[in-house]
């Protein structure tokens, strides 16, 4: 955590990565000004909060400006995705929507590592942090697997789409099971939030829609485990290919 205006101002102009930002509701004059466009600039998006919360992050002098620093580096998904196929590979990208809770995200990086994701795409705001909990969490698995954070994941996923990619949703509302879908193609599989799934404008730009089996009386898997679960038929049907 860093706080006050040139701080914050030095760490941009060194490129460092900016986790979470908090300005002052009513902060006003030419630095804060200068700092806001520098943050524009940039693509960062900020966060305005009463001067109340920003105490209790710290008594110290803060400025109206509270500053958290990324543990990684982000990667830019538009020059990974031609750098996997540069490669050779087929690409497995994991899209995940408005994840929240630190252990489930932490969990997810775990297994997509493990199973060979190429990457985790996350939204800039409304996700669970890429923070110290969430890196022991994966076992450290944050520490390697790229993370790519993007201001629209709608915009995000077209991309993807356009670069050859199928997304694939995984959702309640879907008819078609998670193992009748082709998944061993290029690939984007968007899982949702833990509270209410999916956005419904990322259902509208998804390829298809696919739900897992439920036998049992409880009606949904904790996010993680069914991550797991598509990441690893997609494995399963991509491996009879290369048979």
């Amino acid at each position: 955590m860093i706080y006050g205006l040139r701080p914050v101002m030095e760490a941009l102009e060194a490129g460092k990565e900016i986790e979470r930002i908090f300005l002052g509701r009513t902060a006003r004059g030419p630095l804060m000004m200068e700092l806001r466009k520098a943050l524009k600039e940039r693509g960062i998006v900020w966060q305005e909060v009463p001067t109340e919360k920003l105490n209790k992050f710290t008594r110290s002098n803060h400025q109206d400006v509270v500053c958290f620093i990324s543990p990684v580096i982000y990667h830019s998904l538009a020059g990974l995705i031609p750098a996997l196929y540069e490669k050779g590979l087929v690409p497995l990208i994991l899209v995940l929507d408005r994840i929240t809770d630190v252990r489930n995200f932490g969990a997810i990086a775990r297994t997509a590592e493990c199973a060979g994701v190429h990457a985790i795409v996350i939204p800039a705001k409304n996700a669970a942090q890429v923070s110290a909990d969430a890196i022991r969490t994966s076992a450290g698995a944050l520490n390697t697997l790229p993370v790519c954070r993007e201001n629209n994941l709608k915009s995000a996923i077209r991309f993807l789409q356009e670069s050859g990619l199928k997304a694939v949703a995984a959702t309640e509302k879907a008819s078609g099971f998670h193992h009748e879908a082709e998944l061993s193609v290029p690939l984007a599989i968007i899982m949702g939030s833990e509270e209410d799934g999916i956005s419904d404008e990322l259902i509208k730009v998804s390829d298809v829609l696919v739900r897992i089996p439920m036998h049992g009386k409880v009606s949904s898997l904790n996010v993680s485990v069914a991550a797991g679960v598509m990441i690893y038929e997609a494995l399963r049907q991509r491996s009879l290919n290369s048979d």
